[in-house]
């Protein structure tokens, strides 16, 4: 059975494992911006964010549970807009998500991203929010097609070197 419950420090091994297949994901799809960090400093960071969950409740590092394996996370933080046009809303900004390749396209990304808006929820999140890499046209449609969210604004990138 699929559990969906809150990240502890002993957690950033299987973590790690996790976010180092998005690395590689991404790397492959946009090598000018992304590359494959060192899981030394994946599973330290995850380390030490499981270390301050306890007195840290605007993030939240939550995670997916099968067998006693990480099959996928998700980092969230609360966040409020800082351009003073934008109305004083509170975001429940989806940092990372990621899903283990063997578990994709089984609902495991779904009830972990329900799992972060309901936390933002409950914080007096307004409005949930995310980005995503263009070229990723598998997160595109899950986040809009099947989740719900609509594309607000678009960061666009130049070289200048």
């Amino acid at each position: 059975m699929l559990t969906i419950r809150a990240a502890t420090a002993d957690d950033a091994g299987g973590i790690a494992r996790v976010y180092m297949e998005s690395a590689e994901y991404h790397a492959g799809l946009e090598p000018a911006r992304y590359w494959i960090p060192s899981i030394d400093s994946i599973i330290a960071q995850y380390r030490e964010r499981g270390r301050s969950s306890q007195t840290n409740g605007d993030a939240v590092t939550l995670l997916a549970e099968l067998d006693a394996q990480v099959v996928a996370f998700v980092d969230a933080r609360l966040d409020r807009s800082s351009d003073p046009m934008h109305r004083d809303l509170t975001y429940c900004h989806i940092v990372e998500i990621a899903v283990a390749v063997q578990h994709q396209s089984q609902g495991v990304g779904e009830r972990l991203l329900t799992a972060a808006e309901d936390w933002g929820r409950q914080r007096g999140a307004h409005l949930a929010s995310l980005e995503f890499l263009a070229a990723n046209t598998r997160a595109s449609a899950f986040y809009q097609r099947r989740m719900g969210y609509r594309v607000a604004a678009m960061t666009a990138v130049k070289p200048l070197a």
